[in-house]
């Protein structure tokens, strides 16, 4: 494979989109800065087919990124593989408004060959190339110019490697009939609304308890208010406030402005700040939560109580069976709150719909209803029908006993 040299000029930029867009895809990383900002800062960004590789410096003087956007968003024809690549996505998303598509996610695809939920890159490539990566590189200031050699070789491997990975996770995929199972998740990945963000529903992002309309009502409005103070100031939302510290305010609000001296959490500073006056402002003109935005009460369904509890528990028992026994990650197949939803009588769910409900749904389902049991056999735990078992005639006393079963009542 050829690597270039680092890339900084839009002349050069142009000539190596116009080759990778005749390939079927590109294996692409970025390495960006967020520590002190709002906004990731886009250091680098390192792409690679099967025979060339470079690292591109969006930080060089003059350099315009548009040939690299156009080819990770208009170009249909060249798939573009990531890896756990939810903050590289991010960052082509706030520069364009548009994710790059097609799109493929290493890190998702694992999940449908593999119990792997969150495979780490370094583990990706242990487990296909069985190379250890140097991960000296790693917390580097990617900001800082000149890079060095070191740091463009580290950056750049991350690509190479993933453009030997993808073909052979592909193949796999293919092998086992599986690549139809990732198509809504790496949709998911695609959509834009999963990376703007919207000061409105920013408050739904801290956790709360209780449904006091009142207190939801400020939250709201401090959350949106802080997620703009932040965007404007290009600064990390909790450099603002905490989470901790503005939902305590939502519960018990300041009566004053020199009361915000008071608050675990503030600058004394606050008390007489052109900040601390916007706050205040804030929570002045903050209304009630409106009942349609409330949250669930339950969010699935009724309250599961005891029994209800205890067919959850099975229902997470029959998911670690079903997946050591497929080798595909559980969180692939249902999530927690979707088997309680389930013990609970909800049935309008992603896990009774579709290959989830033949792979795992269609036993879960068969679980609750009672049509199904765990026997305990030659010390395996195993899964049995109901319908399928036969009932003999009792046993001798010297006859080894059947085997034992659990099943939902």
């Amino acid at each position: 494979m050829k690597i270039h040299e680092l890339i900084s000029t839009t002349e050069a930029l142009s000539e190596l989109c116009e080759r990778l867009a005749k390939s079927e895809f590109v294996a692409v990383d970025t390495e960006f800065m967020r520590e002190n900002t709002y906004w990731p800062e886009l250091c680098l960004v390192q792409i690679a087919n099967t025979e060339e590789a470079a690292a591109i410096d969006p930080m060089a003087p003059g350099i315009d990124l548009k040939p690299l956007l156009d080819l990770m968003c208009d170009n249909e024809d060249v798939l573009k593989v990531f890896h756990a690549g939810g903050q590289d996505v991010e960052i082509i998303v706030n520069l364009t408004k548009r994710t790059p598509h097609p799109i493929f996610d290493t890190q998702i695809a694992m999940m449908a060959i593999s119990q792997s939920e969150q495979i780490g890159y370094a583990n990706l490539v242990e487990t296909w190339m069985g190379l250890t990566i140097d991960k000296g590189a790693r917390f580097t200031d990617w900001s800082r110019r000149p890079l060095t050699d070191r740091q463009i070789e580290y950056a750049i491997g991350d690509v190479t490697h993933l453009a030997t990975i993808f073909p052979r996770i592909l193949k796999k995929l293919i092998k086992t009939g599986r690549g139809g199972w990732l198509d809504a998740e790496m949709e998911k990945l695609a959509d834009p609304s999963n990376y703007l963000t919207d000061p409105d529903v920013a408050w739904k992002r801290i956790r709360q308890s209780g449904r006091n309309p009142q207190v939801l009502g400020r939250m709201k409005a401090l959350a949106g208010w802080r997620e703009a103070e932040a965007q404007h100031k290009n600064i990390p939302r909790g450099r603002i406030m905490r989470d901790e510290t503005l939902a305590d305010i939502a519960s018990h609000p300041p009566k004053s402005q020199a009361d915000l001296a008071k608050v675990r959490g503030l600058s004394p500073a606050w008390k007489d700040n052109d900040i601390g006056k916007r706050l205040m402002k804030i929570l002045a003109e903050a209304e009630p939560l409106p009942k349609d935005e409330m949250p669930e009460k339950i969010k699935h369904g009724a309250p599961l109580g005891k029994e209800g509890a205890l067919v959850a528990d099975l229902l997470k028992l029959l998911l670690k069976i079903r997946a050591r026994e497929i080798d595909v990650a559980p969180r692939l197949l249902t999530r927690a709150d979707e088997m309680e939803a389930l013990a609970a009588g909800v049935r309008d769910l992603p896990v009774l719909k579709g290959w989830r409900f033949e792979v795992f749904g269609k036993d879960a389902l068969d679980l609750v209803e009672g049509k199904l049991a765990f026997a305990v056999e030659r010390g395996r735990l195993k899964m049995t029908h109901i319908d399928d078992v036969v009932v003999d005639a009792p046993a001798e006393a010297d006859e080894p006993d059947e085997p034992d079963t659990l099943a939902a009542e």
